[in-house]
């Protein structure tokens, strides 16, 4: 049961997460310096490597790099390697392991063996004198120092801006362009003014919610599938992320009156198609939380802008974090303590 007034873990490092981003920013050239290792070689394929919320920073991560860079991208089943014993043909491909800790006995074995096989191994993680980072041939700190809480939140956000970071980087090493690595500056005064953002609805609708879904698209999908992940652990709710493409192919049906639905729904090209979807879910008589820009009708948890649309995933789920925290207090859980969980998961 939660412990009275006490201000959780959760809540204290989801408040920390803009001054993790500025510190990310003071370090660039980290960055720059491993895109410039890297120019030399022709990519065309990327691999990721993560599990739980480093696996939805991933599937961000995978959305930037095709959008911004045309690279085919691929999660990489790890069993394949640490149970089939499988060798990837990756020589002179780019792989990145996602992860907080970098404890995880399969991340380091799966990265050792791509290393092995010549892939240029890259760890982005928040623990950078931990097993993985010394595995891979590079690692970027997240400079999210430790994380207490069961619950990921900084550490995520710090993977969050860190791929972007990479990405604007890289683009701009191929290309030239600009925009996303000059937008990049100001994402900590952004984050700040999400954390002001009033989504006090998520606790008053879903206090007594125990299953829903959660829709988002594109470069916000991750971020859907990271909010249903938090749902699970910290509030006991059986949440289920979809796209708002693939909810239509089976999932929909199950959605009738008062059914609970958050649909994350920032600017960008799939917004239309989320927001159609959301209103035709309430003429259903769903129960529609909708997370969009302020402004947006029927708008129920605002969204604050930042200077590139591809930021603003991470902007939704800074505002999110804090609203989790609050719902966990109110359904009488203790949001640092999930149950059944403990914050390191090995696995082979």
């Amino acid at each position: 049961m939660w412990k009275g007034n006490a201000v959780s873990k959760m809540l204290e490092e989801a408040r920390s997460a803009p001054g993790v981003v500025a510190v990310q920013l003071e370090q660039i050239g980290l960055v720059s310096a491993f895109v410039q290792e890297l120019a030399g070689q022709n990519l065309s394929v990327v691999l990721t490597v993560a599990r739980g919320s480093s696996d939805h920073a991933a599937a961000y991560f995978a959305g930037l790099v095709m959008s911004r860079l045309g690279l085919p991208v691929a999660s990489l089943p790890m069993s394949t390697v640490t149970l089939h014993d499988s060798v990837m043909k990756v020589h002179g491909q780019l792989a990145v392991a996602f992860s907080q800790s970098g404890r995880s006995p399969d991340l380091v074995e799966t990265m050792q063996a791509l290393r092995r096989e010549g892939a240029a191994t890259l760890a982005l993680v928040n623990m950078p004198d931990s097993p993985l980072a010394r595995a891979c041939a590079y690692s970027l700190p997240l400079a999210g120092g430790v994380e207490h809480s069961v619950a990921a939140t900084k550490s995520y956000i710090a993977m969050l801006s860190m791929s972007a970071l990479l990405v604007a980087h890289l683009e701009h090493e191929r290309y030239g362009h600009t925009q996303l690595l000059d937008a990049l500056a100001s994402l900590p005064a952004a984050l700040l003014v999400a954390l002001e953002q009033d989504w006090s609805a998520l606790a008053h609708e879903l206090a007594g919610v125990e299953k829903m879904m959660v829709v988002g698209r594109g470069s916000g999908l991750g971020i859907a599938q990271e909010a249903a992940l938090k749902l699970k652990e910290t509030s006991g709710i059986q949440a289920e992320a979809f796209s708002g493409a693939e909810v239509r192919h089976g999932p929909m049906e199950i959605i009738d009156k008062d059914y609970p639905l958050l649909v994350f729904a920032p600017r960008g090209p799939e917004q239309m198609g989320l927001l159609a979807f959301a209103s035709e879910m309430r003429s259903r008589g769903a129960k529609v939380l909708l997370a969009a820009p302020a402004g947006t009708p029927q708008v129920a948890l605002p969204i604050a802008e930042t200077a590139h649309v591809l930021l603003d995933p991470i902007s939704a789920i800074q505002s999110f974090y804090p609203a989790a925290e609050q719902l966990a207090r109110a359904r009488g859980r203790e949001p640092d303590e999930p149950r059944h969980l403990r914050k390191v998961t090995e696995t082979r």
